[in-house]
């Protein structure tokens, strides 16, 4: 017979409520600062939950306009939850982590992609686009996605933390400020910003500090935007369930933190705000691999992604190279960057022949399982890169035809309450 005697839950070290300002809550923190103290410590080997609000902290809701993606404050993202510490971890170690599960709130049950203004956040095509503010909300019924803003498409979400990593030493978040400053002062006019540096306004650390401390943090603490070496916001869409982690150690305990949920995300991730958000909860254990950066010659963390991964084996490929043909037709060098904008023009231009608006098409591109590779680097001037749209996601043929591609009405994804595109 089972008991309760025999059952022990899985602790929660972090709590969240995806529907109050992260603001307001404790053991969140939007800054990375070796100076954040651990809010927990485990043992290795222990699993435990943890759970998270979504990257903004409750700023996007679950509605038809984008003024809330248009007017987002992003000096305040992203919210992270903990540091947690693990007990025996120290510089030079590998902290190994096993994701055990991500999940959204049985209580929230829906997330939302975002095009991101031009000058607030951009994105892949901010500059060619001209970006405005646009959105889709995706629900979810089990593993698979849908959206009322972009119709006649539903895939299974493959869950993950966008966003997760170590801290940094003092050491090397002072490297980090150096360096990114310094690209920041070569650019200080680009639109949008090449790197965001430290900035007191919007930063926050969810715990009781010392005011001298808190002001140290919020002065000196590096921006989560970008992924470094202890991780970060790495974006890999296939760091699921059963995915294995090994992050280089810097600071003693290693604190973990985590946070950026995805139910779903594309390769490359288009937009600024280019997968399925969402609150959530994540499982994990951890484990040490004494002077493992030494070992495994890391410099920045080694990821095993999760066996599990939707089965979507048809795809249609487009490609690109390092030509502007979208453009101005300017020849590039193995620009590997620009061989993907190709692609990625090339599949959205298709998209729209079958009636999906061009703000649609960079939304789904942005938030379903999109595959991206790159073909060659060595074929000089051109790279090769390609972008695959898996055809089972679609509730429609998008297959060429000798007739040429059938246009549907698919209407348009929310946009800003002016209609401003």
């Amino acid at each position: 017979m089972a008991t309760v005697a025999n059952s022990v839950a899985h602790p929660t070290l972090v709590s969240a409520d995806p529907f109050v300002p992260a603001r307001e809550q404790k053991n969140l923190h939007n800054r990375w600062h070796p100076d954040i103290p651990a809010i927990a410590t485990v043992k290795p080997g222990q699993v435990f939950n943890i759970e998270c609000v979504d990257w903004t902290g409750a700023q996007i809701g679950n509605n038809d306009t984008s003024d809330d993606i248009r007017d987002v404050d992003l000096t305040s993202v992203h919210n992270l939850s903990g540091p947690i510490a693990v007990e025996g971890a120290e510089p030079g170690d590998c902290l190994v982590v096993d994701i055990l599960d991500v999940r959204p709130f049985d209580k929230m049950p829906w997330g939302y992609t975002g095009i991101f203004e031009l000058e607030n956040g951009g994105g892949l095509f901010a500059r060619e686009f001209q970006s405005r503010a646009a959105k889709a909300i995706w629900d979810f019924k089990g593993v698979y996605a849908t959206s009322r803003h972009i119709p006649g498409v539903r895939f299974a979400g493959v869950s993950h933390p966008g966003l997760i990593g170590t801290a940094p030493s003092a050491e090397l978040l002072a490297t980090w400020n150096k360096r990114e400053g310094a690209l920041i002062e070569a650019h200080a006019n680009a639109v949008p910003p090449v790197a965001y540096g430290p900035l007191a306004q919007g930063a926050y650390v969810g715990q009781d500090l010392p005011d001298d401390v808190r002001a140290k943090i919020y002065r000196e603490g590096a921006r989560t935007i970008p992924g470094r070496e202890h991780g970060g916001n790495c974006d890999i869409k296939n760091l699921s369930r059963g995915s294995r982690c090994y992050f280089p150690v810097f600071v003693k305990g290693a604190n973990l933190s985590v946070g950026d949920l995805h139910f779903s995300q594309g390769d490359v991730k288009l937009s600024f705000c280019g997968a399925i958000e969402m609150a959530g909860i994540v499982t994990f254990s951890t484990s040490i691999i004494k002077g493992g950066v030494e070992k495994f010659a890391m410099k920045q963390p080694i990821f095993l992604p999760s066996p599990v991964d939707p089965l979507y084996s048809a795809k249609l490929i487009f490609q690109g190279i390092s030509v502007d043909y979208h453009g101005d037709g300017t020849q590039y060098n193995m620009d590997a960057t620009v061989a993907y904008k190709q692609a990625a023009l090339n599949a959205i231009a298709y998209l729209m022949k079958i009636g999906y608006t061009r703000e649609q098409a960079y939304l789904l591109m942005s938030a379903a399982p999109v595959e991206s590779h790159i073909g060659a680097i060595v074929d000089s001037p051109n790279a090769c890169v390609t972008l695959a749209l898996p055809l089972g996601i679609f509730e429609h043929d998008i297959l060429p035809k000798d007739e040429g591609l059938k246009k549907l009405e698919f209407g348009q994804c929310a946009v800003r309450s002016d209609g401003v595109l």
